[in-house]
């Protein structure tokens, strides 16, 4: 991490202190809750035609939101019960989200975790980042609404637009190489022979948001995200994960998330700017060979740019 002792590295620590999560929130945004009877495949394909990520969940017995629906619930149910083409997945056809829930709560105990509008960004990027999560709903303490999902790439793009009426720092022109700002060791890839399958076990297993596809050499020729996996249900092949990633590349290029690259020599500034105009979620670090040396990830920038500078470090690790 970032341990540049200048006092500019305190620059977005205090910007995020000072501005509360309503700040962040758009003036326009799209939000869809789901019931927990709803039925586990509808709910997927509701996600899919709505262009969002997750959905909160509301509990009719319980009068309240009581957790997240996820892309993540999609690939661990797609991994746990996948056989083969021939083979239906009933889970996925016939549970309802609550039934899903009571299987996976067995081995995760998770509540709701959410944040108040007044709330610092700071608080919010600590709660998202010490609880390894991705989404963070806003709930209005006195009507009890969801408000919005703060994400990390909301976060940044508001840093990115806003952060123009602050001093620049001046670590920020500082390069790659220098900052170590990154995964870069044991970096979670996947061969482009490999099946949909593998990919599912690597996001499961490593706990990993995305995965740079590469080939013999090594060299980077895609990146599949778990945000990719959903396109299983809009495409409703799903059934199918013995497919390789080469044809999922091939048969899916416009659904596949390309590959945005950093290098070692370019600037910490150069990087969050393309991030943030690419409003993507992380940069495939590599040679000039094209040969993966690591992954910048949303997290990695606001830990380094927020929570390093105050003392917190490494909370995603």
């Amino acid at each position: 991490m970032c341990t540049d002792p200048d006092p500019d590295t305190f620059v977005y620590m205090n910007f995020m202190k000072t501005h509360c999560c309503y700040d962040a929130i758009p003036t326009s945004s799209k939000l869809v809750i789901f019931d927990t009877t709803l039925q586990v495949k509808k709910a997927f394909f509701a996600l899919v035609a709505n262009g969002v990520r997750a959905a909160p969940l509301w509990d009719s017995k319980l009068q309240s939101f009581v957790g997240m629906l996820t892309i993540t619930d999609f690939i661990n149910i797609l991994h746990r019960y996948y056989k083969s083409p021939l083979v239906q997945i009933y889970e996925l056809e016939e549970h309802k989200i609550e039934t899903w829930r009571e299987i996976y709560l067995e081995y995760s105990v998770k509540s709701l975790i959410s944040i108040t509008p007044d709330a610092s960004l700071f608080e919010a990027i600590y709660s998202l980042l010490k609880n390894k999560i991705h989404r963070l709903p806003v709930i209005d303490p006195e009507s009890g609404n969801v408000l919005h999902i703060l994400t990390h790439k909301r976060i940044l793009k508001f840093l990115h637009i806003f952060g123009s009426m602050i001093p620049k720092p001046r670590f920020l022109q500082r390069r790659m190489c220098e900052v170590a700002i990154g995964t870069f060791r044991q970096v979670a890839t996947v061969q482009e022979s490999a099946s949909v399958y593998d990919a599912l076990t690597i996001f499961v297993e490593r706990r990993v948001s995305a995965l740079p596809v590469v080939n013999e050499e090594g060299k980077v020729v895609a990146l599949y995200s778990r945000f990719d996996v959903i396109n299983l249900a809009a495409q409703k092949n799903y059934n199918n994960l013995n497919m390789t990633m080469r044809e999922v590349i091939d048969s899916r290029a416009c659904c596949v998330e390309g590959v945005l690259k950093c290098y070692g020599h370019e600037t910490l500034e150069t990087v969050i700017d393309r991030i943030a105009q690419a409003e993507v979620h992380r940069l495939v670090l590599v040679d000039l060979d094209d040969v993966v040396r690591g992954i910048v990830s949303l997290s990695d920038l606001l830990q380094a740019l927020v929570l390093t500078p105050a003392g917190i470090d490494a909370l995603f690790s």
